[in-house]
């Protein structure tokens, strides 16, 4: 086959339609036609898969594709298979196959009209498949998803690790790897795994200027937020992401009650239902799917609008291929991303169990999302960056598409201690991972920094001025800058650049911006408590503020027990007009809207007169009943006296679980009479002294109420004693 331009051109036409390769495309089809060993990095959705089917069908033989997905095998085969009027020119051989089959698919490949062979890993290490293709005439071996090959890829398959042998014991053949995700770590495991150190390396670039990215604060009304951006975008394809099906199934159903079209999706469901709900949504009977991360690796919908993350996935690749669904038509794309630092102690705590190795990976995985979720650098520089790729938001394409270029955070001067911080890394020896790194600047010491007399050193503590969040912040920043790097032999440890060594001697202005603060030291123990989200009218904010100070006076009770400031801030974001409207913000319930809601109402109802307030009548999130029924539950039996914890064993909930509901119970205005309890475990003084504690503090916080009393009670007796305190006082 003569590898002259026009015939590819030529051929590219005839199989294909196309009178244009794409990006890279040529040059890559080239590098395989000439025989090559060829490495190729593309995102999803710039034709990866063009890259062998043109080759495999213009030369002679047989290729072979290995690939993990099976449902995508099927799909390249019936698309090949519609190319031409021959069946046989493209097969899959695995495990659903029948003898028959078999037969069938071998015959093709003997006598020549087979081009593509796609096969799983798995079946390639069944003797009898090897035996034969030995004895055929194989064009190259193709390995699709290479990012398999590596445990630092974000889908690690174990059986990949052997493929390089088995290709082997076929024959020498030329290998194409090709990969949508790869970070430099990554790639270098991919080249050295298949044994192609010389393989001619083709990489796209990752941008996708149409995506605008943004990471939220998560707080206890994230469904709210979610349903108002979903309203924002009526009629509009989205998906949401989250890591558990029983999530799943919740947010699916608070956006059905809620007048949103949605289905659930997951690997619980059978193969028809998730067949049909995806149907539905390609079809567009239904504008959003709710899935765990098994979802979408076969749809290609090119109009999808908003990829939200209620929880954050588990590595930087995979919240790059999932956000990658959004716009692949060039349109809009918003990828949107809750964000609290609880779900990634909830994804370490999954870890546990895992082997030492795998637990490292894991972690290192997730600290970099840790990173893109608190920085305040561009989003889109800092995901490039990941990947190898350098951009520069003057001049890059979509430089102003995230919400931190749109909404820049204060920016200090930090020349000095950025010296300071190289300074450190290079007298360490550059043995160190950033978590080392901080702990000597900050002073504090662990085995590591033991073992290396670190402590002894006269530049410990150095920095110490600052706290770990704030180096945090300016290690992230001065690695993206280029000053060090993360040393790809011991993913981790970090290393001087020529530019950081160059800093030290000639240091120059360095303006840092300030991290994000995403406060999860939310209050302690009450549920319903969280900052409201979207921003409240701080105007009417302080007024109310004001009016609560007036009332709480009146009545002779804290401010916080007519309503907690987070309910306060819910009203200056929703207005409500009529206590039926005030029943329905957060934390506060039918019964504290009779009894406080009357004066706030008035307020409310004069201000959005005074400045021609359009309000949004539409932010009353339904509840799926499912929540009230278990309320329902508790209040009958506290009525009935039961003790505490054969209540909470009933209904399968820790003593921690049971009391958040009875907060939120108590706070929204419901009386729930505890004493037949609370007298069995603290005497009459000692409740006494509680009480009075809480009518005179500022704050219903636990851990003031901890500090205060240094250890005489214990965090569920002050807890169910505030219950008490509220009941009584408020309701």
């Amino acid at each position: 086959m003569s590898s002259d331009p026009i015939d590819l051109h030529k051929e590219l036409k005839k199989y294909f339609g196309f009178d244009q390769f794409k990006g890279l495309q040529e040059q890559v089809v080239r590098s395989i036609v000439s025989g090559k060993n060829t490495f190729v990095i593309m995102p999803t959705g710039g034709g990866k898969s063009l890259c062998y089917q043109l080759p495999a069908l213009i030369q002679e033989g047989v290729a072979i594709v290995v690939s993990p997905l099976i449902a995508l095998m099927k799909n390249q085969v019936d698309a090949l298979r519609s190319l031409g009027s021959e069946m046989g020119i493209a097969h899959v051989l695995n495990s659903s196959l029948t003898k028959t089959e078999i037969n069938q698919v071998k015959k093709d490949i003997a006598s020549g009209l087979t081009k593509l062979l796609y096969v799983a890993p798995e079946s390639l290490t069944k003797d009898e498949y090897v035996e034969f293709l030995k004895a055929q005439n194989i064009s190259f071996v193709a390995i699709d998803e290479a990012h398999c090959i590596s445990e630092w890829g974000h889908d690690f398959r174990p059986e990949y690790r052997n493929l390089r042998n088995i290709i082997s014991s076929i024959g020498e053949l030329p290998i194409i790897g090709l990969t949508a995700t790869a970070t430099p770590k990554v790639q270098e495991d991919i080249l050295k795994n298949l044994d192609m150190p010389d393989a001619n390396t083709f990489k796209a670039s990752f941008n996708r200027p149409n995506l605008f990215y943004e990471v939220r604060t998560k707080t206890k009304n994230v469904e709210a937020d979610i349903i108002r951006f979903i309203k924002q975008h009526k009629g509009k394809s989205g998906v949401i992401y989250c890591l558990s099906r029983k999530k799943v199934e919740e947010i699916a159903q608070v956006l059905q009650v809620n007048g949103i079209s949605a289905v659930p999706y997951h690997a619980g469901l059978d193969a028809k239902t998730r067949a049909k709900h995806q149907d539905m949504f390609l079809m567009e009977d239904v504008d959003v799917v709710v899935a765990t991360i098994a979802f979408g690796m076969g749809i290609d919908k090119p109009d999808v609008r908003f990829v939200i993350h209620h929880d954050i996935p588990k590595s930087l690749e995979s919240y790059y291929q999932e956000t990658g669904r959004a716009g692949r038509d060039g349109g809009e794309g918003h990828c949107l991303a809750y964000y609290s630092y609880k779900d990634v102690e909830k994804l370490e705590k999954f870890m546990a169990g895992k082997p030492v190795a795998e637990q490292e990976v894991g972690f290192a995985l997730l600290q970099e999302v840790v990173s893109y979720a608190e920085t305040s650098i561009s989003r889109r520089k800092f995901l490039l960056h990941y990947f190898g790729e350098e951009f520069d938001n003057e001049t890059g394409e979509g430089g102003d598409m995230d919400d931190n270029v749109r909404n820049p955070k204060k920016k200090i001067e930090a020349k000095d201690n950025v010296v300071v911080l190289l300074d450190v890394i290079r007298d360490t020896k550059e043995l160190y991972k950033s978590k080392e790194i901080i702990l000597t600047l900050i002073g504090k010491v662990n085995a590591t920094i033991k073992a290396h007399r670190t402590d002894a050193q006269k530049f410990f503590g150095r920095g110490k001025e600052h706290d770990e969040k704030y180096w945090m912040a300016l290690v992230r920043q001065i690695m993206v800058e280029g000053l060090i790097r993360k040393d790809i032999e011991t993913y981790g440890v970090l290393k001087l650049t020529e530019k950081g060594l160059e800093f030290i001697k000639n240091p120059h202005s360095f303006m840092m911006t300030e991290d994000h603060e995403y406060d999860d030291n939310e209050d302690d123990s009450v549920v319903t408590s969280g900052k409201s989200s979207g921003t409240a009218d701080e105007a009417l904010m302080a007024m109310l503020v004001d009016l609560r100070k007036k009332v709480a006076k009146k009545e002779g009770v804290p401010p916080y027990v007519v309503f907690q400031e987070f309910s306060l801030e819910d009203m200056a974001l929703k207005y409500p007009a009529s206590i039926t409207e005030m029943s329905n913000i957060q934390g506060v319930g039918e019964g504290k809207a009779k009894k406080y809601g009357k004066d706030f109402v008035d307020l409310i109802a004069r201000y959005v007169e005074d400045n021609d307030i359009v309000r949004p009548d539409d932010l009353v999130v339904k509840s799926t009943g499912a929540n009230s029924a278990l309320k329902l539950y508790i209040i009958q039996n506290i009525d009935r006296k039961l003790p505490l914890d054969d209540i909470a064993k009933a209904k399968g909930l820790d003593m921690d679980t049971l009391l958040k509901e009875m907060e939120q119970i108590v706070y929204s205005g419901t009386k729930l009479n505890i004493s037949y309890w609370v007298d069995d475990i603290l005497d009459e003084d000692q409740q006494e002294e509680i009480q009075d504690y809480f009518m005179e503090s500022e704050s219903d916080k636990i851990q003031d109420a901890l500090d205060e009393f240094d250890g005489e009670f214990d965090t569920e007796e002050l807890r169910l004693m505030r219950i008490k305190f509220i009941s009584e006082v408020a309701n």
